[in-house]
């Protein structure tokens, strides 16, 4: 089955609403959250999928997470891409972009 962005928010309130009264799953949520949340869906989830699971600290009143850092820099396989000749030699053009 397709993880959907609508089935993460489904499974995100079901983790939420088993870890805010079963004390041992909320355990393994912390320890493990990808096996915890494996057990309560019968899924695997994607590879390459990691999950961190936090837990709330009354000594703070907000806790954010914060996306990606956006750069202007470009990254090393985009200058390469850019800079190693990665277009088509000039006798190619009307084969490649003709069509």
């Amino acid at each position: 089955m397709e993880w959907t962005q609508t089935k993460i928010n489904e499974v995100y309130i079901k983790t939420v609403n088993l870890a805010m009264t079963d004390k041992e799953f909320r355990k393994k949520l912390l320890e493990n959250p990808n096996a915890a949340i494996e057990r309560i869906t019968g899924e695997t989830l994607p590879e390459n999928y990691a999950v961190k699971v936090i837990e709330n600290d009354p000594a703070y009143l907000a806790t954010f997470t914060l996306p990606p850092l956006i750069s202007n820099e470009m990254s090393d396989d985009d200058l390469d891409f850019v800079a190693g000749g990665q277009v088509q030699p000039f006798g190619d053009c009307g084969t490649k972009f003709g069509k």
